[in-house]
């Protein structure tokens, strides 16, 4: 029912995920009410809408409520003090919305291989009132390529990755904390969200969540080629 989600409102839009059932934590839907969709979309007419919207440089930033889904299957690792990895992070909005849930103490490293998606999320983020998290170091942006995960801030108790790889990157699975848990769409031509997750001892259990059509993990060429 995700499509019955869109508002004329951040507030709205949130409201809406909550009364059809894609988001059930109290915690979540605060998170999501704090960040305001518009700072982080080309087009704010259409911030609201619950649908992936183009945000340049061949990207597009993911409907809500897949946003929704990711934060609520990752929510029991996300908790103030954890470290969290958004491969892919776009225009920053997920990135902020995970700093809510893990502050204070709570570190989120947004990446992504194109430089100036990320230096726009940094803009957004502040715009949205992110500036001082940036500062201290509770949110860091980097540019690089997310398939080899980013080890300067590992372990992380939990991995989001925003877009399709063929199979989970080992770099990936090596981060993880343990336990840990990382929600990721896998395939190519029919793609899976798999939650993945790292127990105490290191070992490694798959789920596959729900069939998604997201694009695909790829390298800084291949997107700007597309």
């Amino acid at each position: 029912m995700a499509w019955r989600c869109t508002g004329k409102s951040n507030a709205q839009l949130v409201a809406n995920l909550k009364h059809n059932g894609i988001i059930h934590s109290d915690k979540v839907a605060a998170a999501m009410n704090a960040v305001d969709r518009g700072n982080y979309v080309l087009r704010s007419w259409e911030a609201y809408e619950d649908s992936p919207q183009y945000i340049g440089h061949n990207a597009t930033i993911s409907a809500p409520h897949m946003h929704a889904y990711a934060v609520e299957h990752l929510l029991p690792y996300l908790r103030p003090g954890a470290r969290v990895l958004d491969v892919g992070s776009g225009s920053g909005y997920l990135v902020a919305v995970l700093h809510h849930l893990v502050s204070p103490g709570g570190v989120v490293v947004g990446i992504d291989h194109i430089k100036g998606l990320v230096d726009d999320s940094v803009i957004n983020l502040r715009k949205d009132g992110m500036g001082q998290a940036i500062d201290d170091g509770e949110i860091v942006m980097v540019t690089g390529d997310g398939r080899a995960g980013w080890s300067e801030n590992a372990p992380y108790d939990a991995i989001h990755v925003g877009a399709a790889a063929p199979s989970i990157p080992e770099a990936l699975l090596e981060q993880m904390a343990s336990p840990g848990r990382m929600f990721i769409p896998v395939g190519e031509y029919m793609q899976y969200i798999e939650q993945v997750d790292k127990d105490a001892h290191g070992h490694i259990s798959k789920k596959d969540v729900m069939a998604v059509r997201y694009v695909p993990l790829t390298d800084r060429e291949a997107q700007e080629i597309n």
